[in-house]
């Protein structure tokens, strides 16, 4: 028998790029939040895949971006640190896009740093992706992958060829666990993944939400509080919107894809909280989880 391998494998790319659809393909489960808007995931998430002889553990991470904003600043320092620390990497590239000069020093710095990588074309099922050149110039075709993550084509190529890039080790998390992130974390990211999708373009990207309360004690029903954090008092009336209309419409939203992580009905009682400046305050980010 070949020895068992496992390690950690950072998923990089620019917003948008399709990291965080690749992860919840891979793991089959709804792990991190996807939304067509850009520099959506916020924080480093564990995403962990047991398969028989191996045990791979993606680290999904903000799109790398150039910005001077405090916050953003710390979405990118995230990434770059899950990068360094990881056994292998996936550099995800949209296919209708191409490889870029942001890519090519990506991919330096990994290999600067050891780090065996993958480059990944990824959205192979949009018009014209498999006319696309690929491999990238200066990439080896074993070091190149297409994958579509909505149909699932190639997926399975990927994690053997990520598979093989790790070391002999035994499997650091028990084989039945989906993520090192608690569950009150991943409930207040379906609850901001549903105010983005709500809230379109009416509020900025300075929103965040918190679980206050997270009741089990019933079989059958999980009872949850969470709070809707926004920066400007002015934001809140949009927030919940006509009579209550909209912040109603995200709690159901919400609901629905919480009720579908944890497989038991959710009550979940949502409100707006408005707290001045939270992106600014490191603090505030560590306890949102965001740092």
């Amino acid at each position: 028998m070949s020895a068992h391998r496992a390690g950690f494998v950072a998923i990089l790319g620019r917003p948008n790029a399709g990291k965080s659809t690749l992860l919840n393909a891979i793991l089959g489960e709804k792990l991190a939040i996807v939304t067509p808007k850009p520099q959506t995931t916020r924080s480093r998430i564990l995403g962990i895949h047991s398969r028989p002889g191996a045990q791979l553990l993606f680290v999904d991470t903000p799109g790398l971006h150039e910005s001077e904003r405090a916050f953003n600043v710390a979405l990118n320092e995230q990434a770059q640190e899950a990068a360094d620390k990881s056994d292998a990497a996936l550099l995800l590239v949209p296919l209708d896009e191409g490889w870029s000069e942001e890519h090519a020093a990506v991919a330096a710095r990994l290999e600067s740093r050891g780090t065996p990588w993958i480059a990944v074309g990824t959205k192979l099922d949009r018009p014209g992706a498999r006319e696309a050149p690929w491999p990238p110039p200066g990439v080896s075709r074993k070091r190149a992958q297409r994958v579509s993550a909505r149909n699932g084509e190639g997926l399975e190529a990927l994690v053997e060829a990520t598979a093989a890039l790790l070391p002999e080790s035994p499997a650091l998390y028990p084989e039945d666990e989906l993520s090192d992130r608690p569950l009150r974390f991943l409930v207040a990211e379906l609850v901001r993944e549903a105010a983005f999708e709500e809230l379109e373009q009416e509020i900025p990207y300075q929103l965040a939400a918190e679980v206050e309360r997270f009741d089990e004690s019933r079989e059958d029903l999980v009872r949850i509080a969470a709070h809707l954090i926004l920066e400007r008092a002015s934001q809140k009336p949009i927030a919940i919107g006509r009579g209550g209309e909209k912040i109603k419409a995200i709690g159901i939203r919400a609901r629905r894809e919480i009720e579908k992580l944890l497989g038991v009905r959710v009550h979940l009682d949502l409100r707006v909280k408005v707290e001045p400046r939270w992106t600014r305050k490191p603090a505030r980010r560590r306890s949102l989880g965001y740092d």
